[in-house]
């Protein structure tokens, strides 16, 4: 992980031009290093037609490029999508989606509709001092003329920064709780996918039999490295299948590394049909071809 990567959060006024919602839902945060899909369970803290914001069991580093896997409810088919790392600030990150379709925006917001999600308010202490002002007759007057008592005003102002003091400690109890709660099935999780990651293969299955088994493709993007050089052909990777079906490690076979870190970086997104072995899901070892042709 990288431990040392600079925070870029935003401390300033809001400057959402849509509600985010609040959610508890489990959620899957993939970045590809090193050629490598590595992969952090978290827990998303609220959600939007722009962006989600998450607790992750690691870190992440601002402008990296992952994927993003998260059920909003049990109802809804697993809203899956790429996304942009805004900022970081320890265990938790914004991300900022991208290409999300019309279709999953409206998966949101019927979500949000159907289980009456809660709007997250944002607003900072001045706002909050100055409404306060406003309703209890601050300004001009005559109880704040020049030749007034400045002591009410001044209790107003007291009473005001007591009333935010105590909202921030109680919304900080309300977080800690949330995050205690949560702490322990994102640490069971992450020790769960780590052993399975570890796990050898259990069985060599063709690439007939696999091809049958996916459920979900994503075509690789040409890079405009290769199509200036008018590279072309096909990529042989051998890739090792978890048993919930998604891509846990691959190795490319043969071709230039531009085309193969292009063919990598589309397999992470795939998911197949958990292979079973007697019965049971199995982790198992395939090779699969990606084209690039212009």
């Amino acid at each position: 992980m990288a431990t040392g990567a600079q925070v870029r959060g935003w401390s300033g006024p809001s400057r959402r031009r849509v509600p985010r919602f609040l959610v508890q839902a489990p959620l899957d945060v993939t970045v590809l290093r090193s050629g490598i899909p590595d992969t952090l369970p978290g827990r998303a803290v609220n959600v939007c037609e722009r962006g989600i914001s998450a607790m992750l069991a690691g870190e992440l580093v601002p402008g990296e490029a992952v994927g993003i896997e998260v059920r909003l409810s049990q109802a809804m088919d697993a809203l899956r999508t790429r996304a942009l790392v805004r900022y970081q600030d320890r265990l938790r990150c914004g991300l900022e989606f991208v290409g999300l379709s019309a279709a999953q925006r409206a998966a949101i917001r019927e979500w949000a509709k159907e289980s009456r999600a809660e709007t997250e308010i944002v607003a900072s202490p001045t706002a909050v001092l100055e409404k306060k002002e406003t309703h209890t007759g601050g300004g001009s007057g005559p109880g704040s003329s020049r030749g007034g008592d400045p002591k009410p005003k001044r209790k107003r102002r007291w009473l005001g920064w007591a009333i935010f003091l105590i909202f921030v400690v109680a919304a900080a109890g309300v977080a800690w709780w949330r995050w205690n709660r949560g702490w322990d099935e994102l640490e069971s999780e992450l020790k769960n996918r780590q052993v399975s990651s570890a796990e050898k293969p259990q069985a060599q299955v063709s690439a007939e039999v696999m091809e049958k088994l996916l459920v979900h493709k994503v075509e690789p993007t040409y890079p405009a490295e290769a199509r200036k050089d008018n590279l072309q052909g096909i990529i042989a990777l051998d890739i090792v299948v978890g048993r919930d079906g998604s891509v846990v490690s691959m190795r490319p076979l043969n071709g230039p590394e531009v085309l193969a870190r292009a063919a990598m970086d589309a397999l992470r997104w795939w998911k197949f049909e958990p292979y079973r072995v007697n019965g049971e899901p199995a982790v198992v070892e395939t090779t699969v071809a990606v084209e690039f042709k212009r």
